[in-house]
């Protein structure tokens, strides 16, 4: 992906990149990269299952075989696919299939979708390297699948927890991943 620098278009190009990730429910992962510096973008949604633009309701019911998803736009000269999947590692349990947390359902499977080889490379080297140091007692069930298409939730699920910040699942469920991921990696936290 190729955007142009906005601050001036004589310069070289920025060079983008995207990565998909599902680890659990969409609303806790998107807050936390969009705060990352490097992170262009977060849109939640939907990947890895068969059915055509498939709604809320279609992949909770869990027969579409879609994993609810972000993708991210970031910049690898500001942020590496390798240091995205070091926070996507710390802030859900890679060890639990089809489940995170209360969540339950194939739909919110752990799952890096990868869009190069590169990217497929790496995420099972850091798997293994995370299985190596012993970080986890049970296996890293993280599938590992090339990407194909990514559907974008409904407009009332994209930032929702900035948006809905009182309601019962994001202070219960959400602001307490939030605050411990911004205590673990306040050096990597965008400024303002």
């Amino acid at each position: 992906m190729m955007i142009k620098n906005k601050e001036n278009d004589q310069r070289s190009p920025k060079v983008l990149e995207i990565a998909t990730l599902g680890g659990g429910c969409f609303w806790c992962l998107d807050p936390i990269f969009d705060e990352l510096i490097g992170v262009e973008a977060v849109d939640v949604g939907y990947a890895g299952g068969a059915v055509a633009d498939p709604s809320y309701q279609d992949v909770c019911s869990g027969t579409t075989g879609h994993a609810e998803v972000v993708q991210i736009t970031f910049d690898p000269d500001l942020l590496s696919f390798g240091a995205l999947l070091d926070v996507f590692f710390s802030v859900h349990d890679p060890t639990t299939l089809n489940r995170q947390g209360a969540d339950i359902g194939s739909q919110y499977r752990s799952a890096i979708f990868y869009h190069n080889e590169e990217q497929r490379q790496t995420a099972e080297d850091i798997i293994r390297q995370i299985e190596d140091d012993g970080i986890w007692e049970e296996p890293i069930v993280t599938e590992v699948t090339p990407f194909s298409v990514f559907y974008a939730a409904e407009a009332y699920h994209q930032n929702y927890f900035r948006n809905n910040p009182n309601q019962g699942y994001c202070q219960a469920v959400i602001n307490p991943k939030v605050t411990k991921f911004r205590k673990h990696y306040a050096d990597r936290l965008k400024r303002g």
